[in-house]
């Protein structure tokens, strides 16, 4: 399709199925783009020019084969581990139940700083989803700041709102794209409310006490097995889009669009990586242990439980006295008395020392309501209290909490006449 018919408003659909060299553009898009500088360099980089109301931008496409590996899968993955969440109850954040893998879009953006507000400009909107037996990664670059209208133009009428997958985009990229989409709200299509999966918050939620800093820089090295060579750091962005806008030689832009096509195709490998630890399909894992935290956090207490039985079957020593000790709270509320305590008491010898005092402050509730010992309620509360003091961890409102249950199991005591 000729660039003489895209620029016709009613039929602004851009057509990427083919990228054209320089030497077989076609007479009417030849005059079309007569006036964009370097336009030959943009199309040996696979990128076109997309013209609307009087103006234009750019749109990349590059295409992988469903096989290609990044980092530790294959993107053929992300089709398995759908399958995996339409085949599953489990409710959670990250679920792609009733969606197919085809409809995820994987979506990043580089902008010109950090802070929010309408000085800050989106330079490009890049974006990747499942084709066929492909991986299509578009991007839509601003020429100019000035030039948003083709830029949201070309973008909105292809993305599908509902299912972006970001890494902490609720925060930073759709805030963005939202504040700069009002100032253009009157010539491009409506920017509607939408719903996604944002990475951040889940690698933030496995990895934190692992990772110094949880930025997907780090998460693709430590966690994925992604390695960049020659990669252009992200925070040289701004710097170099600016000289783009100043010398219009693209040359200079290319590796910040790398570095973005890179972005996302992380974020694959990324969603493909949490689905596996959520869903359990490798069984136990290092981070099962904060996958049963998250799951009783979002209320999902049976699937909770299932994980800490898994982790007490197959994880170490550590991982087991606080599963454990995660488990005996359910064995109480299910009444299982005898079972918790038996939990707790080996929890207050062999867990760490926050888990110790927790689980002598259980056995003494258990001792003193459950089964009427009040003296051995009052050791275990004794013995609570000295490991704070001891350990350093004192806090003064569990000590006057243990003071006062020490005090009032003192009394019990005295009243029977038995000596401690």
């Amino acid at each position: 399709m000729s660039l003489k018919n895209k620029l016709n408003r009613m039929k602004t659909h851009m057509n990427l199925e083919a990228v054209k060299h320089p030497s077989h553009v076609e007479e009417d898009d030849r005059t079309v783009n007569e006036g964009i500088p370097y336009y030959e360099k943009w199309l040996e980089n696979d990128t076109v020019s997309f013209h609307f109301d009087g103006d234009y931008c750019f749109i990349r496409e590059v295409r992988y084969p469903i096989n290609h590996k990044h980092g530790l899968y294959a993107f053929s993955e992300l089709k398995k581990v759908v399958k995996e969440w339409n085949q599953t109850s489990l409710e959670h954040p990250l679920s792609a139940r009733g969606v197919k893998s085809e409809d995820l879009f994987f979506f990043d953006t580089e902008t010109t700083g950090l802070g929010g507000g309408a000085g800050n400009t989106i330079f490009l909107l890049g974006y990747a989803y499942l084709e066929g037996e492909e991986v299509v990664v578009k991007q839509h670059i601003l020429p100019q700041p000035g030039s948003e209208i083709p830029l949201y133009q070309s973008f909105l009428e292809n993305i599908n709102y509902e299912t972006l997958v970001t890494y902490n985009g609720k925060s930073f990229d759709w805030p963005q794209l939202k504040t700069r989409h009002t100032l253009i709200k009157e010539h491009v299509p409506k920017l509607p409310e939408f719903g996604h999966f944002d990475l951040y918050h889940a690698s933030r939620r496995l990895w934190k006490t692992k990772l110094e800093r949880v930025k997907l820089s780090a998460v693709e090295t430590d966690i994925l097995g992604v390695y960049r060579e020659d990669d252009i750091p992200g925070y040289l962005a701004p710097m170099i889009y600016f000289d783009f806008v100043e010398r219009k030689n693209p040359e200079i832009l290319f590796g910040i669009m790398k570095h973005n096509e890179l972005d996302i195709l992380s974020l694959i490998t990324l969603y493909i990586h949490l689905s596996r630890k959520i869903l359990q399909i490798d069984g136990y894992t290092e981070e099962s242990m904060e996958i049963a935290r998250w799951l009783a956090y979002l209320g999902k207490k049976e699937e909770s439980v299932e994980t800490y039985q898994k982790i007490l079957e197959a994880g170490n020593e550590e991982d087991r006295i606080i599963a454990g000790h995660a488990l005996a709270f359910q064995k109480k509320k299910q009444k299982l008395f005898n079972e918790a305590l038996e939990i707790w008491k080996e929890a207050a010898l062999k867990g760490n020392v926050q888990i110790r005092i927790e689980a002598q402050i259980e056995c003494a509730k258990l001792y003193e309501h459950q089964f009427k010992d009040v003296g051995l309620a009052l050791k275990c509360s004794i013995i609570a209290l000295q490991e704070m003091v001891s350990e350093g961890t004192l806090q003064r409102k569990k000590q006057l909490e243990l003071e006062k249950r020490i005090h009032r199991l003192e009394k019990k005591e005295q009243s029977k006449g038995i000596s401690i």
